[in-house]
């Protein structure tokens, strides 16, 4: 007798960023993320990372532990990842001087 296959299911916020020629995918609520050259194949290889990881977490027996640090509840026997809130555009102003201090410091780590 063949043995059904389980499986759970849930919903992840996921971001996908354009960086030059690539997507990123990224889902904070496991703080994992993958690229790649097309949308289409990030999204995949963004599967394929999320099934992955669960493996390793069940495989290692950290399942509870990991999730739970990561903000997850449990509520009987199903986890809800945490909920994106707002995700945005935020200006943020830097003072000129700490780019300028930070600048200096990297030459000087160059130069050792």
């Amino acid at each position: 007798m063949k043995k059904k296959a389980m499986h759970i299911e849930f919903s992840l916020p996921v971001t996908f960023l354009r960086e030059g020629k690539y997507f990123i995918a990224h889902t904070p609520a496991l703080d994992i993320s993958t690229s790649a050259e097309t949308y289409e194949k990030a999204k995949e290889r963004f599967s394929e990372l999320v099934n992955i990881y669960f493996e390793e977490l069940i495989e290692m027996g950290t399942l509870d532990e990991v999730l739970q640090d990561q903000g997850w509840q449990k509520t009987d026997q199903t986890w809800s990842a945490p909920v994106v809130v707002s995700s945005q555009n935020e200006t943020i102003e830097i003072p000129l001087h700490m780019l300028e201090h930070a600048t200096h410091h990297t030459n000087l780590q160059k130069k050792v």
